[in-house]
C-alpha cells in the first residue's frame, strides 16, 4: 500500500508540522479523508493569538515527495456589536 506524508501548516507561517513518517493509505477517498479528520484535530486547541482569524492547512506528499492534496481549515470570528439595530419604519 502507499505511504502517504501529511504536512501541517499553522497561521504563522514559521509553525510547520512536517511528517517524516507517513502513513499508509490505499488511495485518493482515504488521503482525503485522513486529511480531513487531522485538520479539526491538530486546530480543536489552538485558539486565534492575534485576531478572529486563523487557517490551518495540511499538504500531503506521496512517496516520490510530490504534492498531491491540500486542504485548509480556517477560523474567522466577526463582533456584531451588542446594541440594538434601528428598526426602519415601513411605510404604507
Amino acid at each position: 500500500m502507499p505511504r502517504y506524508f501529511f504536512d501541517f501548516y499553522g497561521a504563522d507561517k514559521e509553525s510547520i508540522l512536517r511528517d517524516s513518517v507517513g502513513s499508509e493509505c490505499s488511495g485518493r477517498a482515504e488521503v482525503r479523508e485522513e486529511a480531513m479528520h487531522a485538520l479539526p484535530a491538530l486546530a480543536k486547541d489552538k485558539v486565534p493569538q492575534d485576531g478572529d482569524t486563523q487557517a490551518f492547512t495540511v499538504s500531503v506528499r506521496n512517496e516520490m515527495n510530490v504534492t498531491v492534496y491540500t486542504a485548509t481549515l480556517t477560523y474567522a470570528g466577526i463582533w456584531f456589536g451588542e446594541d440594538i439595530p434601528p428598526v426602519e419604519e415601513l411605510s404604507d
